[in-house]
């Protein structure tokens, strides 16, 4: 049993921090270099671009393959994200909205892929500045569309309500709709897979540490079993967050061009 003790060492926030790779550049108390969460961020964003090269390089009457995948993909995003969030602008912001869902669905992929097994998004600030661009344009989205101080009506006013009740609502609907929401949309997708990681590692650290147990490597075929199946629903977890991601910044765009709250 002692042997086993030794053996297992469980998965800890350190495998969240990972140092530099050669080289940082020192910005003020900042330090920018290459370490693996920047590559893996690299590796997803230039895997994106060359599935949608590949796709649509030489678009065909009759598709191929790659291309039926990326114009699969758009549809997905267009027919199920933008049109019902949307409309008639829906057009207007599928590049965005795209974006959004295939970069976090190739930043998520890494999770399960063997190797890597480790999502960029289980670290914060990556979430974060999406969360971030997704504010930043829908906030300017509602200030063009009903000027500042229509925007601030349109957000912290509700119609329809008593207007002794606004003292209470104007402070609740501010800070739930332009300070809560990229933090909401940030650790939604940032909880799920540092969550993610810990599960997988836990239960093929597990396996290993049960085969050298001596008498618990009969339980290890259990664990193993848990961990494969957890595979499969972080390839699901992916999607469903990268498809989340996408839909909620829609909503939001929506929303601030609304004529109604």
């Amino acid at each position: 049993m002692m042997g086993l003790v030794a053996a297992f060492e469980p998965p800890t926030t350190k495998d969240f921090v990972w140092g530099c790779w050669g080289p940082s550049l020192k910005i003020g108390p900042l330090s920018f270099c290459m370490n693996f969460i920047n590559f893996l961020v690299l590796m997803g964003f230039l895997l994106m671009v060359l599935f949608f090269y590949l796709g649509l390089r030489k678009p065909k009457v009759v598709p191929g393959k790659m291309q039926s995948l990326a114009e699969m993909g758009i549809q997905v995003v267009r027919e199920n994200i933008a049109i019902p969030m949307l409309g008639e602008a829906s057009d207007r912001f599928l590049p965005l909205l795209a974006t959004f869902f295939f970069a976090i669905f190739f930043w998520n992929i890494f999770e399960v892929v063997p190797g890597i097994n480790f999502s960029s998004n289980s670290r914060v600030a990556f979430p974060l500045v999406m969360a971030m661009i997704s504010w930043v344009v829908y906030n300017a989205v509602g200030v063009l569309k009903h000027g500042f101080g229509g925007y601030l009506k349109h957000v912290c006013f509700p119609p329809g309500a008593p207007w002794w009740l606004y003292p209470l609502l104007v402070p609740i609907e501010f800070f739930t709709q332009i300070i809560i929401r990229p933090i909401t949309l940030a650790v939604r997708l940032w909880a799920n897979f540092m969550a993610g990681h810990f599960l997988l590692a836990v239960f093929f650290l597990g396996t290993v540490a049960m085969l050298e147990g001596g008498i618990t490597a009969i339980f290890a075929p259990f664990s193993f079993a848990i961990g494969t199946a957890l595979v499969g629903f972080e390839i699901f977890v992916s999607g469903l967050q990268a498809f989340i991601f996408a839909i909620l910044t829609a909503s939001y765009i929506g929303g601030a061009m609304a004529e109604e709250h």
